[in-house]
């Protein structure tokens, strides 16, 4: 009998693939109702700048559809539904029940009822060729199948439509070890004091470091199946934006 179990990364840990998904959503589960004022707090409120790059960089036109998978707390799907009012139509997504719940309700306190839905996004519950345009926010490096992911976003996306991926990448070499300091020991003890969980900031930190660089990340996307893939680096690489289309 073969015992062998094929294995991922969760963090530093290597854990069995159909175990991450429950850890990352023990991680979500502690962290949502603080998720927004700690995304401030560590970014200095620049993560507001590189969604709003992003959405700039959507090119959304009125009558548009509009996926964000993996949205959270509805950053990109509030900005996408202002845009769109009521000439197009937004869907929030998340796996996490308490995330997108915190998604829903501050949609609808700002005035726009979107329909959501609870997924996974190796397996949206979408059929083909349906949106203009595809979003994940700091959500991919989460995915346990980041390949089967992507394959899923194109498969949703019409011909001609693009996807956007906003995610932490490889910082300026430069700037590597100071960036190394900050984010392992600044932030876990910032999430200790803001969320009570070090833990989950740990594993924030660790799980940017084995998520595919700038370059692996692009070729990723055109294995499957996207083209044109090109990607922006912002806050010197921290962070980058990735964009592909569907032909």
């Amino acid at each position: 009998m073969n015992n062998e179990r094929n294995t991922t990364h969760f963090g530093y840990q290597e854990v069995a693939e159909e175990e991450k998904a429950r850890h990352v959503a023990e991680v979500f589960d502690s962290v949502a109702q603080r998720y927004d004022l700690m995304n401030d707090l560590m970014s200095g409120g620049l993560h507001r700048f590189w969604k709003a790059f992003t959405i700039a960089k959507s090119g959304v036109r009125e009558g548009w559809r509009v996926l964000d998978v993996a949205g959270g707390t509805g950053d990109l799907a509030l900005a996408f539904a202002r845009k769109l009012g009521n000439r197009g139509q937004v869907w929030l997504t998340d796996i996490n029940h308490a995330m997108l719940a915190r998604g829903r309700d501050r949609l609808y306190n700002q005035g726009f009822i979107v329909p959501v839905a609870q997924c996974d996004a190796e397996r949206l519950p979408f059929p083909d060729d349906y949106f203009d345009c595809v979003t994940v926010a700091f959500g991919l490096r989460n995915m346990t199948h980041k390949h089967l992911a992507l394959a899923e976003m194109r498969r949703v996306l019409r011909p001609g439509g693009r996807l956007l991926v906003l995610e932490f990448s490889r910082v300026w070499k430069p700037l590597a070890a100071a960036y190394d300091f900050y984010s392992f020991q600044v932030i876990p003890r910032l999430g200790h004091m803001i969320t009570h969980d070090e833990a989950s900031y740990r594993y924030l930190a660790e799980s940017i470091r084995v998520h595919p660089d700038q370059v692996a990340l692009k070729l990723l996307m055109e294995q499957a199946g996207l083209e044109q893939v090109e990607y922006y680096n912002l806050a010197l690489g921290v962070v980058a934006l990735h964009r592909a289309f569907k032909f």
